[in-house]
C-alpha cells in the first residue's frame, strides 16, 4: 500500500516540486493548499485553510508523512504584516502538530528557513524559530517525530512570488535593467527547487534524517552582483545593472546565522542543476508565457 503524503503549501514555489518528485515516487499525495496551482494537478489539490484545525484533521487523518510548506515565505511580506505572518507561521504549524500527534503521523517535515538563526529574520524569522521549537516539543512531550529543513536561496522556472530569480529575470526582459537595493556583494549559495525538492523526498526515505535539523542551500556560492552580471552575459550584455547602495537592511549580507547552540547538517545535492543551465530554464518559461499571452 502507497504511503499517504499530505503537503501543506504543496501548490506553493517549493512545495509544488516536492508534491511532483513525491508522485514521481510512487507516493499518494495530498496538496492541501489555499489556491490551485497549474503547477500541481487538480486531482491532487484540497483546498484547506491551516487555521481550521476540523479542515486539517480531516486531511492528515490517515497520513503516514506530513510536509508543512504553509504561510508567510518571504521576509519582506512579514515584515509588512507581522501578525498574518505569526498567526499562519506559528498557530498553524501548531494545527498541524496537533493533528500529526492525533493521528500517529510517522514523519513532521517542516520548512524552516536560514532566517530562523538570524537576527536579520525579523518576524519572519522569529514565526519559523518559534515553529522549530514547537515542533522539536511535540517530539519531547510526545514521540512525534520530526525533520526541520532550513531553506536557503532557491529558485526554479515557475511563476511565484517568492521566486526571487525568476522575477528578476522577467522584470530585466521588460526593463532592460537589473535595479537592487544594496551594494550586491551579499553572498547567497543558490539551489534549484529541483534539487531541492529531490532531497526533501530523501529525507523521509531514511532514518538518517529523523529528529535533525537539515540546511538545504546550494554549492553555486556567488555574489549577488556576480549573478547580475552572469543574467547580462546569458542576455547579450543588454542590461544596465543599478545598485542602490542602501545596506539591503531587511537581508543578510554574508550568513544569515547569528549564534545559538543547535546543530544543523547541511545536505547537498549531487549531481545538481547548475546555475547557468538554471537561468537560461527560467528565461525560457518566461519566454513561453509572453508567446501563450
Amino acid at each position: 500500500m502507497r504511503k499517504k503524503v499530505i503537503v501543506f503549501g504543496g501548490n506553493g514555489f517549493i512545495g509544488s516540486y516536492v508534491v511532483q518528485e513525491l508522485l514521481e515516487r510512487g507516493y499518494n499525495v495530498v496538496s492541501a493548499d489555499l489556491n490551485s496551482s497549474k503547477y500541481v494537478d487538480e486531482q491532487y489539490f484540497q483546498k484547506c485553510d491551516i487555521l481550521d484545525t476540523d479542515s486539517v484533521n480531516k486531511l492528515i487523518d490517515g497520513a503516514s508523512i506530513v510536509y508543512n510548506f504553509a504561510g508567510f515565505a518571504n521576509l519582506d511580506d512579514a515584515i509588512a504584516n507581522p501578525i498574518k505572518a505569526l498567526e499562519l507561521n506559528v498557530m498553524g504549524n501548531l494545527n498541524i502538530l496537533e493533528a500529526c500527534k492525533k493521528h500517529h503521523v510517522k514523519r513532521f517535515v517542516y520548512a524552516s528557513s536560514a532566517y530562523a538563526m538570524s537576527d536579520k529574520g525579523s518576524f519572519y524569522g522569529i514565526s519559523k524559530l518559534t515553529s522549530e521549537k514547537l515542533t522539536e516539543e511535540y517530539y519531547k512531550k510526545f514521540g512525534l517525530e520530526f525533520t526541520i529543513v532550513r531553506y536557503g536561496s532557491v529558485y526554479g522556472e515557475r511563476d511565484y512570488h517568492n521566486n526571487y530569480i525568476y522575477n528578476l529575470l522577467k522584470k530585466s526582459l521588460e526593463t532592460n535593467e537589473i535595479n537592487h537595493s544594496g551594494d550586491g556583494e551579499e553572498i547567497r549559495e543558490y539551489i534549484h527547487a529541483a534539487d531541492v525538492a529531490k532531497l526533501a523526498t530523501d529525507l523521509i526515505e531514511s532514518d538518517e534524517f529523523i529528529n535533525e535539523h537539515i540546511i538545504l542551500t546550494g554549492v553555486e556560492r556567488m555574489q549577488r552582483k556576480e549573478l547580475f552580471e552572469m543574467i547580462n552575459e546569458i542576455l547579450g550584455n543588454t542590461l544596465t545593472i543599478n545598485l542602490d547602495n542602501d545596506g539591503y537592511h531587511n537581508h543578510y549580507k554574508t550568513t544569515p546565522y547569528s549564534f545559538h547552540p543547535t546543530r544543523s547538517k547541511k545536505l547537498v545535492a549531487n549531481p545538481y542543476i547548475d546555475m547557468g543551465q538554471g537561468l537560461l530554464d527560467c528565461l525560457k518559461d518566461i519566454e513561453d508565457n509572453y508567446e501563450s499571452n
